[in-house]
């Protein structure tokens, strides 16, 4: 067995064990809070505080993108995919705070947004066909469907629709 190691707050107090040390973890506190940015810009000190917090926004945004759009790890090899998939990335994020300020705006209920998917998931058509006749029918819409279409001016094709047959039809004299 290895002997004990001590961390930057413990100090070895025997063969096996380490014990914190109040005196360092004291030491240390005068920094909670505070953090240090190091750079080779010519900025003022406020300056490159700004950027920091800007681009931390920017990375909160994108990790907030992946978990509620549910987008999955992509890796890229080109430059141009990276900035597509930035590109899509962020539309995605602008749309979606359209579609919520478009629903609030009419005093719609915000529902949570993975209700909004699982909702839009659900919603599908099918085609049948019965003695030569087709026909698409769709899905009854989920709860916040109905909210979303008007919010967006999108209406929702016909539960019934008849298709053209697939038969061949004779030319018309």
């Amino acid at each position: 067995m290895a002997p004990p190691r001590p961390s930057k707050y413990s100090d070895v107090v025997s063969k096996k064990a380490t014990a914190s040390d109040p005196a360092k973890v004291e030491a240390e506190a005068q920094f909670d809070g505070l953090f240090v940015l190091r750079t080779s810009m010519k900025l003022a000190a406020l300056a490159i505080v700004l950027r920091y917090r800007n681009l931390l926004a920017v990375e909160r945004s994108f990790q907030a993108a992946k978990a509620l759009l549910a987008t999955r790890p992509v890796f890229h090899r080109t430059d141009g995919a990276i900035r597509g998939h930035i590109f899509c990335t962020f539309l995605a994020l602008v749309l979606r705070k359209e579609l919520l300020d478009r629903l609030a705006a009419r005093g719609t209920t915000l529902p949570e947004w993975q209700q909004i998917i699982d909702d839009l998931a659900d919603l599908s058509t099918v085609e049948v066909e019965q003695s030569g006749r087709r026909a698409l029918l769709r899905t009854a819409p989920r709860g916040s469907i109905d909210p979303i279409c008007r919010a967006v001016g999108v209406a929702l094709p016909p539960v019934f629709q008849e298709m053209p047959s697939n038969e061949m039809q004779p030319d018309a004299p």
